[in-house]
């Protein structure tokens, strides 16, 4: 080979080894209150999802998945979670974050509404002029998931963020039984690529350091739809709950341990310690 082929290939070999790092997924399936828009456009509000790349460097991907209006259930039987998986690449990660329209009645069916109960309760309703075998919160949860482990994805089942705690004028505490079913979900599958974010928890306490005028000041539309501000801080709040935990994506965050618990974030909650995380 002539000195002129060599230095023809050079340049070749120099682009070969510049290809760029592969870069992995976090995938978010969950509602308004963490899908681009929020409330819908033109309210003002936003969805927490927005604002989770910022806590990343350029090796993670966002890939905001969450649509308004949906349940565990509409999610699942529109079809929205097999998207997502049919997307989803080994390595990835999958954040589920219902429970904002989960609740009601079966009797005035609105196709959102889960059967009532933590296990394999089934319940028989007519939507849309469909019959509808209708599964719990907690299965939707680990049929989700189960969903995303066969296609080597970690999955993070979180509780859902409050309501404005603080419309009253007074920040109050805000549990519902879907915090638990969103760690029972987690605890049952008992899988080490699964874990759980009390992300409620986490979010009651920062609201609660950030004061009533503040936070009632950025929930523009209602009481369930965060301004930019609040979406912003509501993202903080998931952070702060992997940031508290063991997961691999936790150590990939940006933000120090020390910088989110020395602001209004608050410190760790004792659940980090006793579930999977």
């Amino acid at each position: 080979m002539g000195f002129h082929q060599v230095w023809r290939l050079l340049p070749l070999l120099g682009l070969a080894t510049a290809a760029p790092a592969a870069t992995t997924t976090i995938h978010l399936c969950g509602d308004s209150t963490m899908a681009k828009g929020g409330g819908g456009s033109g309210s003002g509000s936003e969805g927490w999802g927005e604002y989770l790349k910022y806590s990343f460097g350029t090796d993670y991907v966002i890939h905001n998945a969450a649509i308004g209006g949906r349940s565990a259930r509409s999610f699942t039987r529109e079809g929205r979670f097999t998207e997502v998986a049919n997307v989803v690449k080994a390595g990835d990660w999958v954040v589920i974050e219902f429970g904002h329209n989960d609740g009601g009645s079966l009797s005035t069916d609105n196709g959102r509404t889960d059967c009532p109960g933590e296990g394999a309760e089934t319940c028989q309703t007519t939507y849309n002029g469909v019959q509808e075998t209708v599964l719990t919160y907690p299965a939707y949860y680990k049929n989700a998931a189960k969903l995303f482990l066969d296609k080597g994805a970690k999955v993070i089942l979180n509780s859902p963020t409050p309501n404005n705690i603080c419309e009253s004028g007074t920040c109050v505490n805000d549990v519902s039984r879907f915090d638990y079913y969103a760690w029972h979900a987690a605890a049952e599958l008992d899988n080490p690529n699964v874990y759980h974010v009390p992300h409620k928890q986490y979010a009651v306490q920062a609201m609660k350091a950030l004061g009533a005028s503040t936070v009632t000041a950025n929930y523009p539309v209602d009481h369930t739809h965060t301004g930019p501000y609040m979406a912003n801080v509501m993202a903080g709040t998931f952070v702060l709950g992997l940031k508290c935990g063991t997961t691999a994506l936790g150590q990939a965050v940006k933000n120090s341990t020390e910088s989110l618990t020395s602001s209004f974030y608050g410190a760790c909650i004792p659940q980090n310690s006793t579930v999977p995380i």
